[in-house]
């Protein structure tokens, strides 16, 4: 009887899990384990939200093997030197896993595998992650591509409804005392401020399959316009399942192939512009195997020398708290910091306001949202902000401002999204809610701040020094 080890890091689910299935399918038996080493991971390693999602969505996964009498052992400390451990103990042969893709990442995978095959333990990675690998796109000329149309054209025709992988059955799962306590991990905060995430999220497979299941009956159908309004369930809100694993985007697919096989062909929703919000997920981690110096460079080089504004600790403390006076702004930044997420067009709008109006450098902005976020993912939160900032690949422009006010009049007209995260307007007139400043009085009386700063006149600071700074460049 040969034994392998599964190392479970991004891809905490037993169905469609390739690399799982190909232990399963050479071995006899399967030794399931966990090692927590988020330095291996710095700059980067995972923030605070994310350590609380990960907490409970491997007691999710660990619940899932104890039913199938299986157990996920616990470790924490130097990938290899633990995994050298556990093969001298448990008589491993052989090292399977899914690949990550960030830059640190992937260089420690690389010696890992590189040690172990000399010492003679067969390591074998597989493709988890993504509907197709970051090297397997590319333009005719063979290069990676940087600008999202394209990419979306050469990748669509390769996308496939086929079945994705069953769960392994009649799994032997083997057992290797002892493992550390869930307490060990310290995945979990200090100071309790997470009830909002527990209120808001359900980490693991079945929170996925509830959400992919919401998202079919209740958002898919007018998901076109529907996800540019903060106030209702208008996106799929799976990015955090499909950033941990839980689900896999091949599983996406096919479940939203199956939903609308049977739906009648007259009300059959478009699946497009979804599948594009799934692609810009396999951009964002193209361009970062590409160009992995993004996460802390301008894509674009030429903003090397951008004359952003001195770092101002007050402002970014305003704007981090959702403290600015700016309706939109501060109920994006409130939502975040309760639920440890922010709807994308609401991210957009504090991404501009910090970039643009307060011109401080996105990478303040990626840090808080790297923290703050249980979706947070290296390569979209690097594509998101560097999108914003107009320094990135396929980048709105840095003359693109957004209009906080027009922005929430537009996409909040009734207010339901700001009321609902910013409790000291909520029984303030629709006429003045968009823009409460209007009446200093009632600003006094509910006791919402003046804001931070005029809209108009930063507007036009920032593209006086955009336009300047193009002339000397």
């Amino acid at each position: 009887m040969t034994t392998a080890i599964m190392l479970f890091r991004r891809d905490l689910r037993l169905r469609d899990n390739p690399a799982l299935c190909a232990a399963c399918e050479t071995h006899s038996r399967i030794l399931p384990v966990y090692i927590h080493a988020d330095h291996e991971e710095a700059p980067w390693q995972p923030g605070g939200a994310s350590k609380w999602w990960l907490h409970h969505s491997l007691q999710a996964l660990q619940q899932q093997l104890r039913e199938r009498g299986g157990s996920l052992h616990l470790y924490k400390g130097d990938t290899l030197h633990v995994l050298r451990d556990i093969i001298q103990r448990s008589g491993a042969e052989a090292v399977y896993w899914n690949r990550l893709y960030e830059p640190a990442v992937m260089a420690r995978d690389t010696r890992i595998k590189q040690v172990l095959r000399e010492q003679g333990v067969a390591v074998h990675s597989h493709a988890s992650a993504l509907w197709h690998e970051p090297w397997q796109v590319k333009t005719r000329q063979g290069e990676p591509y940087r600008v999202f149309t394209p990419y979306w054209r050469s990748l669509r025709p390769n996308l496939s409804v086929t079945p994705p992988l069953s769960e392994p059955a009649g799994v032997t799962w083997k057992a290797l005392p002892p493992s550390l306590p869930w307490e060990a991990l310290a995945l979990l905060p200090r100071i309790r401020w997470d009830k909002g995430l527990g209120e808001t999220w359900r980490p693991g497979v079945q929170g996925a399959w509830d959400g992919v299941e919401l998202f079919c009956d209740d958002a898919l159908a007018d998901y076109a316009t529907g996800r540019d309004l903060p106030a209702r369930h208008g996106t799929s809100r799976l990015s955090p399942y499909l950033h941990f694993g839980e689900i896999s985007p091949r599983q996406v697919l096919h479940a939203l192939h199956q939903h609308t096989q049977r739906i009648d062909l007259r009300r059959r929703p478009d699946l497009e512009p979804f599948l594009r919000e799934l692609a810009w997920r396999e951009f964002a981690h193209h361009l970062l195997y590409h160009f992995p110096q993004t996460p802390t460079e301008n894509f674009n080089a030429r903003f090397a020398d951008f004359p952003w504004a001195p770092d101002d600790e007050l402002q970014l403390q305003r704007w981090q708290q959702g403290r600015t006076g700016i309706p939109l702004v501060d109920a994006g930044m409130r939502e975040l910091w309760h639920t440890g997420w922010m709807h994308n067009r609401v991210r957009m709008v504090v991404a501009s306001l910090l970039t643009k109006n307060l011109r401080q450098h996105w990478l303040h902005g990626a840090r808080w949202f790297w923290d703050t976020l249980v979706d947070a993912d290296l390569a979209n939160n690097t594509l998101g902000w560097q999108w914003v900032a107009g320094c990135g690949a396929d980048a709105a422009p840095y003359f693109r401002v957004f209009n906080p006010v027009s922005q929430a009049r537009k996409f909040d007209p009734a207010g339901v999204y700001l009321r609902r995260w910013l409790p000291e307007l909520e029984d303030v007139s629709i006429d003045l809610l968009h823009e409460p400043w209007i009446d200093p009085s009632m600003v006094k009386r509910t006791g919402y701040p003046l804001p931070m700063l005029d809209l108009g006149a930063s507007r036009q600071q920032a593209l006086g020094a955009y336009a300047s700074w193009r002339r000397l460049g």
